[in-house]
């Protein structure tokens, strides 16, 4: 008999049939109970994918008892968390989706709750993308108490997966279908009654004719309250549970109060009934809040593409040489992958063999094509244009940089500016507010014209919900965040976009920022009568034990036959080494005449020499070429008011010759970090300073300026301190940034003074009687469009 292992951790069965688990329509054995509870809790948890595409089985588990697996527990498991967690090595991180969120209440709620709670270290919840991002100690508390916390407030949360969350979102659109068609059918029906009661021509009609028609009105609109009203209901006891009022609190007690008065009325055949009126806001209601959902996920889509980009199969490469297609996830490090031309490439990783170009447009936003040659690094997403090349894998899952960026972009969209967290404040003050408005409309209507009160309080109620109010600010910041992935800029902490129309000092690092930070070997001046080709590899030699920057620009004059031996670094000065039998030496001017006392003429440019025990050899000429829009930036930052200036730790003529090019003025050079620092802090005694750097080397500096921006290669993004990274070369995107950002903070205005407009208008006609209940409905929930066509206006912007 052959022997069978455990589906879930391959140990053997030795329990026979005695525990199993349904895996896609599948009878799986399971070595042990614990086994069968975890498999089962996957399965549960809808991750079936997990064993599509491990790659190794699962740990053995010990459990004895199953029912003490709670329904989150799959999450907990290393092996299926790798998906979706990332892991920083202090603590993990996740993006959650988060079913019932429906209002600025629900944010405040699921993030009150949570921050509390020992081990989570920030909890961040974005309205408009109904995704929270959490961080938190894993040695604290496990992810499936999360998740437990979360739902016992009456939310339902799973890890963000593309392909989950599309599943998700067809799913609530069917169900508010559902509820809105319902609501529409039974409106025209109990409208239909409610125009044969009011109708002139029925007003003789006997009693028992009008409570029929009254009997079945109620019987038509109590699926509309009792099932299509249910997230108005839902939504509002969560914030009452949490002692916080919403703005469905108020659309809750108009449907019940209405729909219950008018029962009533009904059964005791005196009174007026409001059917009608609750069928139709209800209806309303429901219209304004689906075209917003849809709104919202158009608003929150440029995160889920990049998912998209990245393939689902890729061609690896096999020991033997053999090629075969495997599920991109499958992917491990050090694998070696072939990418065709015209191909997507299925994971990071370095340049093993060939030469190509690269469309990096899904991260950079710059549709030229990269060159790239052997150990460059290349990135999950992008597509393969020239060449078919080898590329090993170094990064797989949430490490690759394309993830890096969406959790960036999601801290970005969830950090609310403090303009939001005023408007949250506002709303539930504004509630209450109208409670007690409409409280004291009912008793002097009741007092006066008591027929009246009831409705007139209805109109109350539901025409001055601040709906519009709480999605003013999230659908903006959402849309510019979107925006801003679209560009290449990745905003990395809180209060970029309110930073950035501010700023008018900009301070620029030479090295990497106004150049390209990459040296190259422009001119070579022969002292001897070595040949050009001689020097260069003897320098190529030498420099092959450095990781100075200037090593780089002698890696492509390697001779394979030259290799250089006991070799020393010098900081700050040189390097020495044997070549062949001779000695080497390869620095600076003050280098050559310290160590060999020979004299050497220098000039203006970067310039490094060669020399043997004996004579000077040859110079090298270094540039590090200035970026190609550098010049068109300053000027297009210093028309948008902004003054410019160089800090630069280089004390060479060379930070003159870049000023020239560029066209600043203020320039300080041979400046320390501390000295840059310095700078920084006098500068902002009278403006308001952003700092460029590499966002690597100079943390402190860019700590204390009031906006730091960096220029983000992709294989530093991670380590990088500063507020706003640019991806790419493109300098210029700065002043599109702003722009953005100035054009948000316009938006956001637009959006609060529309939203604040129209409840100050709407309230006192409310008041007085002249609205009536649907009219409000309709009022409401367009002033909730508005706002959220408004926001969706930054998507449309052309950079």
């Amino acid at each position: 008999m052959a022997k069978l292992d455990c589906f879930h951790c391959g140990e053997p069965v030795l329990t026979g049939s005695q525990f199993t688990t349904i895996i896609n329509n599948k009878t799986q054995l399971m070595c042990c109970p614990g086994c069968q509870a975890v498999s089962q809790a996957i399965i549960d948890a809808g991750l079936t994918n997990y064993y599509k595409y491990r790659t190794e089985p699962g740990s053995k588990q010990t459990a004895l008892v199953p029912e003490e697996l709670g329904h989150f527990s799959a999450f907990d498991l290393k092996e299926v968390q790798q998906d979706f967690v990332h892991n920083d090595g202090a603590f993990n991180s996740i993006s959650l989706t988060i079913d019932g969120i429906t209002c600025a209440a629900c944010a405040w709620l699921i993030e009150h709750k949570l921050k509390h709670i020992e081990g989570i270290e920030r909890v961040a919840v974005n309205t408009t993308t109904e995704r929270a991002l959490i961080v938190w100690n894993d040695s604290l508390i496990q992810l499936s108490e999360i998740l437990t916390h979360i739902s016992r407030i009456g939310y339902q949360a799973a890890p963000y997966q593309v392909d989950d969350v599309e599943i998700q979102s067809k799913k609530n659109s069917r169900k508010f279908l559902l509820r809105l068609g319902l609501a529409g059918f039974a409106t025209m029906q109990v409208m239909m009654f409610a125009l044969a009661l009011y109708s002139d021509y029925f007003t003789d009609l006997d009693v028992e004719f009008r409570d029929y028609f009254r009997w079945v009105s109620m019987i038509f609109a109590a699926p509309v309250v009792f099932y299509s009203a249910q997230p108005f209901y839902f939504s509002a006891l969560r914030s009452m549970v949490s002692g916080r009022l919403n703005m469905d609190v108020s659309v809750s007690i108009a449907i019940c109060g209405a729909y219950i008065a008018s029962c009533i009325a009904t059964i005791n055949g005196t009174g007026e009934v409001y059917f009608e009126s609750v069928s139709m806001f209800t209806f309303f209601l429901l219209l304004g809040r689906y075209f917003e959902q849809n709104a919202r996920q158009k608003a929150s889509v440029s995160s889920n593409n990049l998912h998209k980009l990245i393939p689902l199969t890729a061609t690896i490469i096999e020991a033997d040489g053999q090629h075969s297609e495997i599920s991109a996830k499958r992917l491990t490090l050090g694998d070696i992958i072939l990418v065709k031309p015209g191909e997507v490439i299925a994971a990071d990783g370095q340049l093993k063999s060939g030469t190509t170009s690269i469309n990096e447009a899904m991260l950079t936003g710059e549709q030229m094509p990269v060159a790239k040659v052997i150990e460059s690094q290349v990135f999950a997403g992008t597509i393969n244009i020239d060449h078919p090349i080898e590329v090993t894998v170094t990064a797989v899952g949430q490490d690759q940089l394309v993830a890096e960026i969406i959790r960036l972009q999601e801290s970005a969209a969830n950090n609310k500016p403090k303009v939001a967290l005023y408007v949250d404040t506002i709303s539930n003050y504004f509630t209450w507010t109208i409670l007690v408005i409409a409280a004291l409309t009912y008793v002097i209507w009741k007092t006066y014209w008591p027929e009246d009160a009831f409705w007139v309080t209805l109109s109350v109620l539901v025409a001055t919900c601040p709906c519009a109010l709480a999605l003013a600010t999230p659908t903006a910041v959402t849309c510019a965040t979107g925006l801003f992935t679209r560009m290449g800029v990745v905003a990395c902490k809180p209060g970029v976009f309110e930073k950035l129309p501010l700023i008018d000092h900009v301070v620029f690092d030479k090295t990497g920022t106004l150049t390209c930070g990459s040296l190259t070997i422009s001119q070579v001046t022969l002292e001897s009568d070595v040949s050009q080709e001689q020097v260069l590899a003897i320098g190529a030699a030498l420099e092959a034990h450095s990781l100075h920057p200037i090593a780089k620009a002698f890696e492509g004059y390697r001779l394979a036959h030259l290799q250089a031996r006991e070799c020393m670094n010098i900081s700050g000065a040189g390097i020495t080494g044997v070549v062949g039998d001779q000695g080497y030496y390869l620095g600076s001017a003050k280098y050559i005449k310290d160590t060999l006392n020979i004299t050497v003429n220098t000039s203006s440019a970067q310039q490094i020499y060669l020399a043997n025990d004996t004579a000077l050899l040859a110079s090298f000429t270094l540039v590090d070429e200035i970026r190609s829009d550098a010049n068109k930036t300053a000027k297009a930052l210093t028309q948008l008011g902004c003054t410019l200036s160089i800090a630069s730790g280089d004390s060479s003529p060379h930070v003159d010759e870049v000023a020239r090019n560029v066209g600043i003025s203020d320039v300080h050079k041979g400046l320390s970090p501390s000295d840059k620092l310095t700078l920084i802090q006098q500068l902002q005694q009278h403006k308001q300073v952003a700092m460029f750097g590499d966002g690597i080397n100079d943390a402190p500096v860019l700590a204390g300026a009031n906006l730091s921006v960096a220029m983000g290669s992709g294989a530093a993004i991670t380590k990088n301190s500063a507020d706003l990274i640019l991806l790419g070369d493109q300098l210029s995107r700065i002043t599109d940034a702003i722009n953005v950002a100035k054009l948000t903070g316009t938006i956001i205005r637009q959006n609060l003074c529309w939203a604040l407009g129209y409840n100050l208008f709407i309230i006192p006609l409310a008041v007085t009687g002249h609205v009536l209940p649907y009219i409000a409905a309709i009022g409401m929930s367009a002033s909730s469009l508005i706002v959220v066509a408004n926001s969706l206006r930054l998507l449309k912007v052309r950079i």
